[in-house]
């Protein structure tokens, strides 16, 4: 099943990556819905999110908060809006969106195109804000 995310996990496709750990990965959309819109997944290749055993949903749940509390830090926003959809990639994603209006959250909207300089510094800053904590 090897999607894009599973090339982004092995390095084979560079990403701005926000967080990792043994188990889990959160990076940059390159197609955002609004700026500083990340993805979260695990490395196991799974599709659909609830076919996850317990302990690794629960160990996703928990690490997308941890990514969401620093990205409203560094994105300042209402809320950091959550998104499971999983039709255009078979491996589980959650999209954390910061969000200040509803429509932030419409996946139908024409998405941003950020330059990798742009996205590259989006990504520095939820790092500096995730490696304080």
């Amino acid at each position: 099943m090897a999607t894009i995310f599973s090339k982004i996990i092995a390095g084979e496709i560079p990403a701005h990556i926000v967080a990792e750990t043994t188990e889990f990965l959160a990076f940059l959309d390159v197609n955002p819905l609004t700026m500083g819109h990340v993805l979260v997944i695990p490395k196991k290749e799974i599709d659909y999110i609830f076919d996850m055993d317990e302990e690794s949903y629960f160990g996703l749940t928990l690490f997308a908060k941890i990514v969401a509390t620093g990205l409203k830090e560094a994105f300042p926003c209402k809320k950091v809006g959550v998104a499971v959809i999983g039709l255009e990639v078979p491996h589980v994603h959650i999209h954390l969106i910061p969000m200040n209006h509803v429509g932030d959250m419409n996946f139908a909207k024409e998405k941003l195109k950020p330059s990798q300089e742009e996205l590259a510094e989006a990504a520095q800053k939820i790092k500096e804000v995730l490696s304080r904590d």
